[in-house]
């Protein structure tokens, strides 16, 4: 009897870890345009140093770290590989002087010309 309960108790773990999936947040869809700017207090602090190692599968593009304003400090996003989006390139975030503050764009892929 003991033994039915603890069988029931790991096939409803294992079904509820199913469809769990843990992914990077998505970038800006396709030709969604220019993201919206961020207010920042000031820029970010210097790039980290990234080892960027071998594509994981041929055609690849690396996308480089970057620092990203979190709401009350800077976090560093690692750089990743990404798959070729055609007809697209990746536009990087930057973060620049506006109107006597700082403001911050995010990343987004924009429409190749």
């Amino acid at each position: 009897m003991r033994h039915a309960f603890v069988f029931c108790c790991v096939l409803l773990a294992a079904g509820s870890l199913q469809g769990c999936v843990v992914a990077p947040a998505p970038y800006a869809p396709y030709g969604a345009g220019y993201p919206a700017y961020v207010a920042v207090p000031g820029p970010p602090p210097a790039p980290r140093v990234e080892f960027i190692g071998v594509a994981p599968v041929p055609d690849y593009w690396w996308i480089s770290g970057y620092w990203s304003w979190g709401g009350a400090r800077y976090v560093w996003q690692p750089g990743r590989w990404v798959p070729p989006r055609p007809g697209y390139h990746w536009v990087a975030p930057r973060v620049e002087r506006y109107h006597g503050g700082w403001r911050e764009q995010p990343g987004y892929w924009g429409r190749r010309r």
